[in-house]
């Protein structure tokens, strides 16, 4: 449930920083001018100022275009986004070359094989962990 009530604050922060007034009415009528389906009512829109449902991803979609933020945090926030930025930025700076050049052998090896080499890592991390703790 408090998903939904955070989306909800989102969609309200996104319709004020927009310069619109957060009311079922301001966003129905925005919405409905640009959604390619069957219009929503008055209620659906309501239920999602109000926390009580999300949309479905392509009203979604919508949603995020006419208020100009990224679909991804209207719907998950920020800190979802900050959290796959620093993956990838992980991946970037953390893997050399060569890292990458077994990563590509791996991938190309057929599943049996790729299951023995995980399995193999991930015992060799489990001792490395085991010697650490």
């Amino acid at each position: 449930m408090e998903h939904k009530l955070e989306f909800a604050q989102r969609l309200r922060d996104a319709m004020a920083a927009a310069g619109l007034e957060p009311r079922p009415g301001v966003l129905l009528n925005l919405f409905n001018a640009q959604y390619w389906g069957r219009s929503v009512s008055f209620q659906a829109v309501s239920r999602w100022l109000r926390g009580e449902a999300i949309p479905a991803q392509d009203k979604l979609l919508v949603l995020a275009e006419i208020l100009r933020v990224e679909p991804e945090v209207l719907r998950f926030g920020q800190a979802v986004r900050h959290r796959v930025q620093e993956s990838r930025k992980r991946w970037d700076e953390g893997v050399s070359y060569q890292e990458r050049e077994v990563f590509d052998a791996f991938l190309s090896l057929p599943a049996p094989q790729r299951k023995l080499v995980r399995e193999v890592i991930l015992a060799l991390a489990q001792v490395q962990a085991e010697r650490k703790g």
